[in-house]
């Protein structure tokens, strides 16, 4: 097998601290090279690389790539769509800006694949709220969303005119038990959690009754590995692919979680964020997914819920231990 150099840009952030290690444990710790604006602090003595990289600097990347002898970069580097409206010129700035310098470089240094990710951001209210379809219009009602939706006509034109082999996902909301909330309109169902253990209750800023679609986040990395490894002659979309796992509203999710923590509150005091999510579709068709590179789910709801429970218990010890309603033998 061909050695691969692997450069994940945004490794700090909420799906690479995951993807990062998942690509290490497939290629090696040392194939693997993490990068972000700023290196978290006891990252330097991780089993792998890691790189402070500012993505914005094209010249500096280039050189970087060139140097390590890259074959595969991961993107990741994003301002989300709650904080992107806050700072809608910075928002599209690094989220274009840093695409662009990714495809750029990936043409002059010959790097032979590209993972960058969209969102169901791309939709907007026109769109179909059920099953929204993988060619349905793209109309989006936030900056994250317009600079999402541009980026798939970039990555399909550097595919067209370059030859460039840049693969792309249109992640749901994603729940993870590692990375905290990253200002995504959808990190409620990461909050709640956090939320649920430490204090029994949770004041939620979307209605008990909004679905968004979901996906936990070891079903987006194993997504994302595999669509990187299909055959390029099977894959039929090159702007972005369609994902999706399951839906649920706030009210559904604190249900589940009510199972092992009994003595939950939740209220709910929607704000701005209730109006991206009404823009957004309910559930995502994904068959071109499914059909092209074999994606399938392995994650629902309760399944989310007691993996999310197990893990942060764990990490916050006995007294978020004491509040699930879980046999003890589940936590050691």
């Amino acid at each position: 097998m061909k050695r691969e150099s692997i450069l994940v840009i945004g490794a700090g952030g909420q799906i690479g601290v995951e993807l990062t290690a998942a690509l290490r444990r497939i290629y090696g710790d040392f194939n693997v090279i993490a990068a972000d604006l700023q290196i978290p602090p006891g990252t330097r003595d991780s089993a792998g690389p890691y790189q402070q990289l500012d993505v914005m600097n094209k010249s500096a990347l280039a050189s970087f790539v060139a140097k390590n002898h890259v074959t595969q970069i991961y993107l990741l580097a994003a301002m989300l769509s709650a904080t992107g409206e806050k700072h809608p010129e910075k928002a599209w700035q690094l989220n274009m800006q840093s695409l662009l310098h990714v495809l750029d470089v990936a043409v002059e240094k010959k790097v032979s694949k590209v993972f960058w990710p969209s969102s169901i951001a791309v939709f907007g209210p026109g769109a179909p709220a059920k099953d929204c379809p993988q060619d349905a219009p793209l109309v989006p009602a936030t900056v994250y969303g317009i600079s999402k939706a541009a980026g798939e006509n970039w990555c399909k034109y550097y595919w067209k005119k370059h030859g460039v082999d840049v693969r792309s996902i249109r992640y749901p909301g994603l729940i993870s038990h590692l990375a905290k909330p990253g200002g995504g309109t959808t990190d409620y169902a990461v909050d709640i959690f956090h939320q649920a253990l430490a204090k029994q209750s949770y004041t939620c800023y979307l209605r008990e009754s909004s679905f968004l679609p979901m996906m936990y986040m070891p079903d987006a990395i194993r997504a994302t590995i595999q669509l990187m490894d299909a055959p390029a002659m099977k894959l039929s979309v090159r702007t972005s692919y369609n994902l999706a796992a399951m839906t649920f509203s706030p009210a559904q999710l604190a249900r589940s979680i009510s199972r092992y923590i009994p003595d939950l509150v939740v209220g709910y005091a929607p704000d701005a964020r209730q109006v991206i999510a009404d823009s957004w579709p309910e559930s995502i068709d994904d068959r071109p997914a499914r059909h092209d590179w074999g994606w399938d789910h392995e994650y629902d709801l309760s399944a989310t819920t007691r993996d999310m429970l197990l893990h942060l218990a764990q990490k916050e010890g006995v007294a978020g231990k004491r509040s699930l309603q879980l046999q003890p033998d589940v936590f050691f």
